[in-house]
């Protein structure tokens, strides 16, 4: 291993925020980056609520991620405000912003996004999803490109796949002489500042909205109750908050089985994170209006 403690003079080390609408795939992107899993993913737009950190490192650079919620439009309340604040935040003293849009598709969602980044630090367009039939057409995809880049005065555009990891090594090297030089911040086999704690209430909440239909995940959260730690063994228990009392049954399912299979794929994920055995317990908790209460958001740490 490099002793990163003897770190080259040329050294470059530095924070790169990676934002976009909701569902272009801004978390399957930093999974890649840092080639593991440490934010949630979905089909459904919307599943990232906190800026997860993600750590790439190398004898030549080490970026940390900023995996950032969707900039909302629609929807709004207390969360969607929060999140949006979130995102605003997570930008502001980056040294490299990743903006991601989906090959063929800029809308005014993506537009709203630009305009939230700050001026002086060089943002880089990265295209997703050109895997996809249509963006297969090289022609196409680079008339789509020219007309993004009118949009806004990019640094640099780079074409990948999150989903299939495809180009991941050449937006990491496209990145590295954009970061600041400086000593790393974190150790070499740190691939993320965030607790066990928390990934694991993460991987519970991706269950969620892998599981349920496409309104009800938005109606919930989760909370960790008690995490303890012991020889061999996790033991977790996860409270599901939702609004509604009819919500409750929905997440449950016939005879438990929803809630079961939810929770079943959620331990064996952590397991395969955490490297041990994990007791989990998950149920169900009816908070009304927890959406819209700014102190209760401020307590689960959105």
């Amino acid at each position: 291993m490099t002793d990163l403690s003897l770190a080259k003079p040329d050294y470059r080390c530095g924070f790169v925020a990676i934002v976009g609408r909701p569902n272009v795939g801004k978390s399957t992107l930093m999974n890649h980056l840092i080639g593991q899993k440490i934010s949630i993913t979905s089909k459904k737009a919307q599943t990232t609520r906190h800026k997860v950190n993600g750590i790439y490192t190398d004898d030549e650079a080490q970026l940390v991620f900023v995996d950032t919620p969707g900039f909302q439009t629609h929807h709004r309340n207390a969360l969607n405000d929060r999140l949006n604040q979130n995102v605003t935040e997570a930008v502001a003293g980056v040294d490299v912003v990743v903006m991601v849009v989906e090959a063929l598709r800029f809308a005014d969602a993506d537009r709203e996004v630009l305009q939230q980044l700050p001026k002086r630090v060089p943002v880089v367009l990265v295209v997703n999803k050109i895997d996809k039939d249509k963006a297969k057409d090289a022609v196409v995809l680079q008339h789509f490109i020219e007309g993004v880049q009118q949009e806004y005065g990019f640094a640099a555009v780079e074409v990948v796949s999150a989903k299939h990891g495809l180009r991941i090594a050449n937006l990491i090297h496209l990145l590295k002489p954009m970061l600041p030089e400086g000593i790393p911040l974190y150790p070499e086999d740190m691939v993320t500042d965030k607790s066990s704690r928390f990934l694991a209430m993460e991987i519970v909440r991706e269950k969620l909205f892998r599981y349920l239909g496409e309104e009800l995940p938005y109606a919930m959260n989760v909370e960790v109750e008690q995490f303890e730690e012991e020889e061999g063994l996790y033991r977790i228990y996860i409270a599901v908050l939702v609004d509604k009392d009819s919500q409750k049954g929905i997440l449950i399912g016939k005879g438990g089985d929803k809630l079961k299979k939810i929770s079943t794929e959620a331990r064996l994920d952590m397991e395969a994170l955490f490297g041990t055995k994990v007791f989990l317990k998950v149920w169900v908790k009816v908070k009304s209006g927890w959406a819209d209460d700014i102190r209760f958001l401020r307590e689960l740490g959105l």
